[in-house]
């Protein structure tokens, strides 16, 4: 009976460092456009912030380095994008349409890449990655260098219209909060635990008669899938889809925002995207050089803070108690 109510204490516990988090961010994001902050700046670090969460997915929970993870968010956004320009749909079915197209890539990409491991990976999927930039480059529908402009944002659902830039901010921070519940939901869910003993001793699990590879499939196509989501999203508040979301920068991008913000938690993704997109917009006047400092500052953050910004935190917070 002790062992069974520490337990639940621990649970307790642990919702609880979730939820009081969670409930002060999406708090402090709901008055953000009141506090004078400039609400496209937020959407844009939201929807790389679901886009980094998704990473993280893979990556910190999963073990898995993906350097092709671009070609989820591009692919969601110029079918999102020609969808709600060419097809006229309706934004939500824009972004399914969207998400669902890199949930397939997803599947069939996972299946090529995930029997191999490390290094060789990582390869795959920046080699078919790369397959996708330039596929996208010649295809007739993305419009090649120009990108897809101009894209109607309609009506959600019928009744809200998102050309009122209100209306779009909490939509984006709407399907940002659901996705960011849905992954702490997987992360402490069984299957989230498989994942990440998996990701700490392979051999082990299998002997367990866990099937290691049906777990990192399905893991990888869940992080393609909300990858997806995110570029889908980013396309209708951008009213863009270009070949910038497809290129292999924007994967180390994202690499970038996890190991920043802390890989392997919960919230980490989300410090390290608007940490990086804050950057990107202050020294924008700063040019190419922006690349470089953005370097110079993550390579200090790696060596003062191993654990990323949400780890070392976590970590001087348990010193402390």
């Amino acid at each position: 009976m002790a062992a069974i109510a520490e337990r639940a204490a621990i649970r307790t516990a642990s919702r609880n460092h979730f939820l009081v988090p969670t409930l002060v961010m999406i708090v402090a994001l709901a008055v953000a456009p009141f506090a004078g902050i400039y609400p496209v700046f937020i959407e844009k670090a939201l929807c790389f912030a679901l886009f980094a969460c998704a990473f993280n997915l893979l990556l910190g929970f999963g073990g898995l380095l993906s350097f092709g993870h671009a070609m989820f968010l591009g692919t969601a956004g110029y079918v999102a994008a020609h969808a709600a320009k060419v097809w006229g749909v309706t934004p939500e079915i824009a972004i399914l349409g969207g998400t669902a197209a890199s949930a397939a890539l997803g599947a069939v990409v996972g299946a090529l890449a995930i029997r191999r491991q490390g290094i060789y990976f990582a390869m795959i999927t920046l080699a078919i990655a790369q397959m996708m930039y330039f596929f996208y480059v010649q295809a007739p529908f993305t419009h090649g260098e120009d990108g897809i402009q101009s894209v109607p944002r309609g009506h959600l659902f019928g009744l809200v219209d998102l050309g009122d830039p209100l209306a779009m901010y909490y939509t984006v921070l709407v399907v940002f909060v659901a996705a960011f519940a849905l992954i702490y939901r997987i992360i402490h869910s069984p299957f989230g635990q498989v994942l990440k003993s998996i990701r700490e001793n392979e051999p082990r699990a299998i002997s367990l008669g866990y099937d290691a590879d049906r777990y990192k499939l399905l893991a990888f196509v869940l992080s393609a899938t909300l990858a997806g989501l995110a570029g889908a999203l980013k396309a209708i508040v951008f009213q863009l889809a270009s070949l910038s979301d497809v290129y292999w920068t924007m994967s180390g991008e994202v690499v970038l925002m996890t190991l920043l913000g802390g890989m392997g938690t919960i919230f980490g993704p989300v410090v390290g995207a608007f940490v990086i997109v804050t950057l990107e917009n202050y020294l924008a006047g700063f040019g190419e050089w922006v690349t470089v400092i953005t370097g110079v500052i993550f390579v200090v953050c790696v060596l003062a803070f191993r654990r990323g910004i949400v780890g070392e935190l976590a970590a001087w917070w348990a010193r402390r108690g």
